[in-house]
């Protein structure tokens, strides 16, 4: 059976999808515990509801700890961005709201097994579709990156800083800018911010 944890700013909407999982056999609802990151019952999996991706509030829970049960998220949009970071963060599915029980179900599920869900209604907007995007990505990359550059590139996201490069790849500081410089040159970003943008954008960065 797989326990789920229910969380929604409505008490309506929670009630709801409660009692929608109860009606089916494989789920059991587990309650919150005394602060909002106890259980009373460790869950398997937590359904959020919201009607945008609360990314602070994501990555204050998963920083909490290392053992933070998968997400499924009900969410009325998510754009390429969110998503990576969704996902980085512990979530597992992206459903909308208006989801059905059975979707919902099927979402919560595969998320148990590490899986990840996404509607084709979410999947249309997320992927490019027609030649413009394909120039304008084509255009930031101007030469592939190296694989040590990937690497760096990685790092950046994680917010890292030229001495934190140079330690976790064993490498000179000054070898860790270098390498950033020529990320910022390949992608055509001014800022390591942009580069890390674009990144995410031309899938460089492995989640």
């Amino acid at each position: 059976m797989i326990r789920v944890l229910v969380r929604s700013s409505s008490q309506f909407t929670r009630a709801g999808l409660e009692n929608a999982l109860s009606a089916d056999p494989r789920f059991e609802i587990v309650n919150d515990g005394m602060s909002p990151f106890e259980f009373e019952q460790e869950p398997d999996v937590i359904l959020l509801d919201g009607a945008e991706p609360d990314l602070d509030k994501l990555r204050a829970t998963s920083s909490l700890s290392a053992h933070m049960p998968h997400r499924v998220l009900l969410a009325d949009g998510v754009t390429r961005s969110d998503l990576a970071r969704l996902v980085k963060l512990g979530v597992r599915a992206v459903l909308p709201r208006d989801s059905s029980a059975q979707e919902i179900a099927a979402a919560l599920e595969a998320a148990t097994q590490d899986l990840i869900t996404i509607t084709p209604e979410f999947l249309e907007a997320l992927l490019p579709t027609g030649s413009e995007d394909r120039e304008e990505e084509n255009e930031y990359l101007q030469e592939p990156l190296t694989s040590r550059e990937t690497e760096v590139l990685a790092l950046l996201a994680e917010g890292a800083g030229n001495k934190e490069i140079a330690v976790k790849l064993s490498i000179s500081e000054h070898t860790a800018k270098f390498h950033v410089s020529s990320i910022l040159s390949k992608l055509g970003a001014t800022t390591r911010t942009e580069a890390v943008t674009r990144g995410y954008r031309l899938g460089l960065i492995f989640i």
